[in-house]
């Protein structure tokens, strides 16, 4: 066995030498002068070397092609480059080059570099030569499934002047040992390597900032559209994911009684978290709602994190959507079990991004602040219409056909006005109806379930110009409870609204039953939304019955569509049933 060599006084990967990596470069190859013949024939062999590695501006290519070439030129069968963590206390990437997939497959987790003799590479980087790496005192021997290894050589990388990580060799071809030649080849080589890592790694940094921008205008573009505003922070939640390349993204908004409620999911399986309120008590979320990030590195284990759907995920970004002081609420980026922690630039660039997605989130509520205060405006005129002037001609039409009813002598025709007459009392009623319903701010929302669906009926005969009807089975106002009739009222409403914009129905049947039993065998309530319009056509948007299904499957239960009630079933009948 080798002793580990010392750093020549003009070593290229003596970080006291010179910063400038071209001159460094050049000092190395100027070492080689006045070698043996041996190392001077393989110069060619080097330069080539050194051309192949600074080809390519993508970082994990470049890592790739640098182990390849560094085996090539030392004539290794294995080779490995680790790349340091921010901390220096680690290996946050291990790139390998000779071993197989199925090899790879039965080492399991890549090293760490916590122990061992990378581990000890990390804390003293400078050139390892050993003849026989299982007998330095320092190794930690290796996992089951791993090929032997005995010669080795280990050289420091480094970046600007910084260590980025160590470059591995092992089992020179032959059973020989690496010699002089091959260390003086791989430090040129590490030098080279360098220069390729740092261009790559602004290519990226730009490339990175570049797509968070992107996601940054998409997300803007989407909150100011005018559309659904659920979509829109699903949206937020899918950008998020893609961009901190994280297994969910979630958008999380202040919940009524208190910590912060899941809105929007974008993840494998989005319906087992929407709808969970985490507490306040929570301590992650008082960091959150203080506007403060939350940066955990393992989610399942951190006592930050209480939720049972912590348990799921690794490291994990928490970032608060604050703008000017305000907290709106946070979004969460978790990546799976395992999976690498974020760097320094990926928070930086995920905390920006949660800023301009607040901000754009303030924007669409001004924005929506101001479509609604126009709709108010226009709703006020409307009730003045219609009870200054519908209801006045409607009454005057009233007297004038009670007049003529007396003045009639023959019975049928004294019948049929006296009908024409109730029929426009109970007109004037529903509009009586319809006025109060268009002058109630959303603030005045009345308690109970059965106010509350009326409610939305009466609002939506004034767009659809027809009264849908109804029908109520069981104890609706005590037997359903205030969060599964909060998103029931959300669904009845979306339903209603699906009707006005795109059936084109004349008859709508609206059925709330408290009755039902579920498919499990538990209580539950179905609320039943019928018309006879044209149906759902073929290759249509399906945002509003994606919110009906998602609201409906955070809370366990489902919604599904079928026929309608218009002749031979035409039209759509929307089925949305909940727990109680």
């Amino acid at each position: 066995m080798t002793a580990p060599e010392s750093q020549d006084p003009r070593d290229p990967q003596d970080p006291s030498g010179p910063k400038d990596p071209l001159d460094a470069a050049t000092r190395a190859t100027r070492s080689l002068q006045g070698l043996s013949t041996e190392l001077t024939s393989r110069i060619p062999q080097l330069l080539e070397a050194m051309r192949s590695v600074g080809t390519g501006l993508e970082l994990h290519s470049t890592l790739d092609r640098i182990c390849e070439t560094a085996a090539e030129l030392a004539e290794a069968r294995y080779a490995a480059i680790g790349v340091v963590d921010e901390e220096g206390r680690g290996l946050s990437d291990f790139v390998t080059y000779g071993v197989g997939e199925e090899v790879a497959r039965r080492i399991g987790h890549r090293p760490d570099g916590h122990r061992g003799l990378l581990g000890a590479l990390i804390h003293d980087p400078a050139p390892v030569r050993l003849a026989d790496l299982t007998s330095d005192p320092r190794s930690a021997g290796f996992p089951p499934g791993h090929p032997p290894m005995r010669t080795f050589l280990g050289v420091p990388i480094r970046v600007q002047g910084e260590i980025f990580g160590n470059l591995y060799l092992a089992e020179k071809h032959g059973g020989a040992e690496f010699n002089d030649y091959d260390l003086h080849m791989v430090r040129v080589l590490a030098t080279e390597a360098g220069i390729a890592i740092g261009n790559a790694r602004l290519y990226e940094a730009a490339r990175q900032r570049e797509r968070w921008i992107d996601g940054s205008v998409a997300v803007t573009t989407a909150l100011l559209s005018g559309g659904d505003a659920e979509d829109a922070l699903t949206v937020v939640a899918e950008q998020a994911r893609r961009l901190a390349d994280s297994a969910a993204g979630i958008v999380l908004l202040p919940a009524e009684e208190g910590g912060l409620e899941i809105v929007a999911v974008a993840s494998d399986h989005p319906a087992t978290s929407l709808g969970t309120v985490i507490p306040p008590e929570s301590p992650a979320i008082a960091g959150l709602l203080a506007g403060e990030p939350v940066f955990v590195a393992d989610s399942a284990t951190d006592p930050r994190l209480i939720t049972r759907t912590a348990g799921r995920y690794g490291p994990s970004m928490m970032l608060p959507l604050q703008s000017g002081g305000r907290v709106l609420g946070a979004l969460a980026t978790p990546r799976a079990r395992g999976a690498r922690q974020f760097t320094e630039a990926e928070r930086t660039l995920a905390t920006q991004f949660a800023s301009q997605a607040a901000l754009a989130l303030i924007m669409a509520e001004a924005q929506r602040d101001r479509e609604r205060l126009a709709v108010y405006e226009d709703r006020d005129r409307i009730a003045r219409d219609l009870h200054d002037l519908v209801i006045q001609r409607l009454f005057a039409t009233g007297m004038m056909l009670e007049g003529a009813q007396r003045r009639s002598v023959v019975p049928a025709v004294q019948d049929g006005v006296g009908k024409a007459v109730d029929e426009l009392d109970v007109t004037i009623q529903e509009i009586r109806t319809a006025i109060f319903a268009l002058q109630q701010g959303p603030a005045e929302a009345p308690s109970g379930l059965r106010t509350r669906v009326l409610r939305e009926i009466n609002m939506a005969a004034v767009p659809l110009g027809f009264k849908p009807g109804h029908r109520f089975l069981g104890t609706v106002d005590t037997t359903v409870g205030e969060l599964t009739g909060k998103n029931l009222i959300a669904a009845l409403r979306e339903a209603l609204s699906n009707a006005f914009r795109h059936a084109g129905a004349s008859r709508i049947e609206v059925v709330v039953d408290a009755t039902v039993k579920l498919p499990d065998g538990s209580d539950g309530v179905r609320l039943t939304v019928a018309d006879d319009g044209v149906g759902i056509p073929a290759g249509g948007r399906r945002s509003g019955l994606r919110n009906l299904a998602r609201r409906a499957e955070a809370l366990g239960g489902s919604s599904t569509c079928g026929p309608g009630i218009g002749e031979d079933g035409q039209g759509t009948t929307v089925c949305w049933e909940a727990p109680l």
